[in-house]
């Protein structure tokens, strides 16, 4: 069943070439992946949301696909604190990207990361703005709700 929600689509950006320079290991939590698991669950939890994709506490989470039912009531609210996610990453020394966009949500975890980016035409459409954005230097957060 679908129903109206958010889809937000988060990515850390050049996080490879960040972790080359510093010399992590990219199957170990660091410091930015273990704050960005720590900051999505607690993001999830507040708004009701589902974890479709992305979150990794054996690795660290580079990447997430969340969706919030009915999140779009509450936008300004979402906006505040994927912000307050954004400035913890910068914080921290890295940039993130971040798109929410208004659209149907199944609420039902992707059982792979191609379902996950393009399993629904509102997942598709976050995924090809993150892009954008990323092109253009990215540490941004779209809203489109």
């Amino acid at each position: 069943m679908l129903i109206d929600g958010l889809i937000i689509v988060l990515d850390l950006d050049k996080f490879e070439e960040f972790m080359e320079s510093r010399g992590w290991d990219p199957y170990k939590p660091n410091i930015i992946t273990g704050s960005l698991t720590r900051l999505v669950e607690d993001f999830v939890k507040k708004w009701s949301g589902v974890i479709i994709y992305g979150l990794d506490e054996a690795r660290g989470t580079e990447e997430a696909v969340i969706e919030i039912p009915y999140g779009h009531e509450r936008i300004e609210d979402i906006r505040r604190d994927l912000k307050r996610i954004k400035d913890e990453i910068n914080r921290l020394g890295a940039s993130i990207s971040i798109v929410v966009v208004k659209d149907y949500v199944t609420g039902k975890p992707a059982s792979s990361r191609r379902e996950a980016y393009y399993g629904t035409p509102g997942r598709k459409r976050a995924v090809r703005l993150l892009k954008m954005i990323k092109r253009r230097g990215g540490n941004r957060i779209l809203v489109l709700a």
